[in-house]
């Protein structure tokens, strides 16, 4: 059983939750439970989107220091392979996934919720890529994802500088999609993950898939993706289903499977 990290189902939205009191500190075994439930949240078909949370009181604040402490640099060698394995586990979820972030997403935190196609914050949250605090840089993608998101220039001085983002600079930015009032975090992210139940899950997986490799290649190899990805949807129910409606009936009445 997970001690840490657990997901949890309801009405076709799954809920990836941090829980390790008393501010989510990110360990090697969180990292190993967050795999085990970025997995199961993509195998399971009933599954539509899924929520990365850290519950109402903190999204995390980052790595367990004390531990990091005592580990060797021929050690992090191998960790972080295990670490970028982890929040790589999130980024592929072939499903829509938001994070829904409170209070604080500091350091491994921030990087976690980077992995999110979507990023709603309350608007007392701060945000920080604050590794360097320590004398360290992310470690689990976040030069890439945090680069990707607002640009080199930006991330250059959220890393070097290890500083608080307010919500206003994290909103104007596009380090987050959406602040709200902090007792709304988690409803926020759940009405935007509710829209995709019923929805057509080849589809979106599809179009994930596209927009990340282009993200991660070269112009071409995106190119490549969305033309494959779009090609075989035309073998799926789901799309035959949608055409068949739209003829019919209009847009928005299709009766999607996830075939």
């Amino acid at each position: 059983m997970p001690e840490f990290v657990s997901l949890a189902v309801s009405d076709g939205i799954g809920t990836i939750r941090i829980d390790r009191p008393p501010v989510n500190a990110i360990t090697v075994q969180c990292h190993r439970e967050l795999v085990a439930a970025a997995r199961a949240a993509s195998e399971d078909p009933d599954v539509a989107a899924v929520i990365i949370d850290g519950g109402p009181k903190v999204f995390s604040a980052g790595d367990d220091v004390a531990e990091l402490a005592t580990i060797t640099a021929s050690q992090m060698q191998l960790m972080a392979v295990d670490v970028q394995k982890a929040l790589g586990a999130v980024a592929e979820i072939p499903k829509p996934t938001v994070a829904a972030i409170s209070t604080y997403a500091l350091g491994s935190g921030l990087e976690i919720a980077l992995c999110a196609d979507r990023r709603v914050i309350g608007d007392n949250v701060k945000l920080a890529m604050s590794q360097v605090l320590v004398g360290l840089i992310p470690g689990g993608g976040g030069t890439q994802r945090l680069t990707q998101l607002v640009g080199p220039s930006v991330a250059k001085d959220l890393i070097f500088t290890g500083r608080f983002v307010e919500p206003d600079e994290a909103l104007r930015i596009g380090l987050v999609d959406a602040v709200v009032a902090p007792d709304d975090v988690y409803t926020s992210a759940r009405e935007w993950a509710a829209q995709f139940v019923g929805g057509p899950a080849r589809a979106l997986a599809a179009a994930k898939s596209a927009i990340d490799t282009g993200l991660s290649a070269t112009a071409a190899a995106g190119f490549e993706a969305e033309r494959e990805s779009c090609a075989a949807l035309f073998a799926t129910d789901d799309a035959r289903a949608g055409m068949q409606s739209f003829l019919a009936d209009g847009p928005g009445r299709a009766p999607f499977v996830g075939r």
